[in-house]
């Protein structure tokens, strides 16, 4: 049997064979190469198909939170929903095979995905090496923002004090400074993007890791090691340098960058951003709504539904059957089961899978692993025969927690923290991207209920 670096390998030298090996870039050039040929394709295929209908839109739709509806453009990842999320075309399977690796490790670097996301392109371990000493060099916290975080009340939720936090940060943005000036072409807005896009992605871990120390570890902060690289660096600022943990680290942090352009934290941060608020302003736009229990507060509400599961099951040995009986007590009292269901999925959510994966190499024993392994294998059928699911298969959220919590890593506040590190690669990448082809200020119509009854009652 191939050992997981040696099938990397081979897969890596299959998807470069017949191409031109390149030479080593870094990530600001590699995105140069692509910006001419990029800025062709949308003109032409605005030339070509600019006045086709892409979807009609029901009242149902616009009322729905519009679900479905069709009406942006984003180049990073694409949701298919019996396939799932596809980063510039490679699935989850596929990144874990084609990005490179940490020495010893088999999880894919974060760093190569947001290669990917921005470039389109698979990148080499060196350029991966590269862009990690590019974050470890930008780094730094500027002095007053530190003061800010180490100041704010234990109470406030860690989701708010990063927020405010990306805010305290954007005295740095270099986009601002430059079209304050007054002298940079809309031609050029990327460059400054991109270049405040890599200097918050370098910073975010050590503001997150001072948080999570200040309001969970009495304040006792931990230098950063710039020899490792983005998420093991994150993990060790926390407090964890358990290789297995690390390697979570890296995994949760690559899964969860990027679903596409529609989702809340997605869209704001593309919103906000087309008014042309620098990324700093942006990301905290997305982040404001990643907060929210419907969004990236739901990975903590599932794991505090799965302890209190777990309490009311009494000591009962977890089969199908004392899991199926649980079930329909949740349901009959009028309550949800979270972590199941996704609002464009209709099959299991391949992030769930590879966590699942992870769990069964390296905690297959473990409580907790095993209530969400059956749930796994019992909900589905249940919400089935409620007959008002469309999808009962689980979510990236019916996973993650019961990971954390296996290494130690307790505080569920702090979850959607994690969850934020790692969407700003994806909705970053997506910023460049979006000043790189000139997108518009975004303003779509809206509707009063009195119009669509006057529309259509005549």
């Amino acid at each position: 049997l191939l050992s997981a670096t040696t099938r990397r390998s081979l897969l890596k030298f299959r998807h470069m064979s017949g191409a031109n090996v390149r030479t080593m870039a870094t990530i600001q050039e590699a995105v140069a190469k692509r910006v001419p040929e990029w800025r062709a394709d949308i003109k032409d295929l605005r030339a070509k198909h600019g006045d086709k209908v892409l979807c009609e839109v029901t009242v149902d739709q616009a009322i729905g939170g519009m679900r479905g509806i069709k009406g942006m453009i984003t180049e990073t990842s694409l949701l298919d929903a019996e396939e799932g999320i596809r980063f510039r075309g490679y699935s989850i399977p596929e990144c874990q095979k084609l990005l490179p690796a940490a020495p010893g490790g088999e999880e894919p670097l974060p760093e190569g995905l947001f290669w990917l996301l921005l470039t389109g392109e698979i990148p080499t371990e060196e350029e991966v090496k590269g862009l990690s000493a590019e974050f470890a060099k930008r780094a730094v916290i500027p002095a007053h923002a530190e003061e800010m975080i180490c100041n704010f009340p234990k109470e406030m939720h860690p989701m708010t004090q990063f927020c405010s936090a990306v805010l305290a940060l954007q005295t740095e943005s270099a986009f601002a400074k430059a079209y304050m000036g007054g002298n940079v072409p809309k031609t050029e807005y990327w460059t400054y993007v991109l270049e405040d896009s890599l200097d918050l992605i370098a910073k975010l871990p050590a503001v997150a890791a001072m948080i999570y120390r200040n309001k969970f570890k009495e304040g006792k902060l931990i230098e950063a090691d710039p020899s490792l690289d983005w998420g093991a660096n994150y993990a060790h600022m926390c407090g964890y340098d358990d290789p297995g943990f690390i390697e979570l680290m890296r995994l949760y942090l690559t899964i969860h960058t990027d679903h596409e352009g529609g989702n809340a934290s997605a869209h704001a941060t593309h919103l906000v951003g087309s008014t042309l608020s620098d990324p700093y302003l942006s990301f905290c736009g997305g982040m404001t709504a990643l907060a929210g229990p419907l969004h990236g507060l739901a990975n903590q509400e599932v794991l505090r539904w799965l302890i209190k599961f777990k309490e009311d099951l009494g000591g009962k040995e977890v089969t199908k059957d004392s899991i199926r009986d649980a079930c329909w007590a949740t349901l009959n009292s009028g309550n949800v089961i979270p972590g199941f269901g996704h609002a464009v999925l209709r099959k299991t959510d391949p992030r769930y899978m590879c966590q699942r994966e992870f769990a069964l190499k390296h905690m297959p024993e473990d409580e907790m692993f095993k209530l969400v392994s059956t749930l796994y294998e019992v909900v589905p059928d249940v919400l089935n025969q409620t007959g008002k699911v469309k999808n009962p298969w689980p979510n990236v959220d019916a996973h993650s927690g019961v990971l954390l919590q296996y290494y130690g890593f307790t505080e569920a506040e702090y979850y959607t923290v994690l969850f934020g590190v790692s969407r700003a690669m994806g909705v970053l990448a997506s910023l460049v991207v979006d000043r790189v082809l000139g997108l518009p200020l975004e303003r779509p119509k809206s509707l009063t209920t009195e119009w669509i009854r006057n529309n259509f009652e005549k």
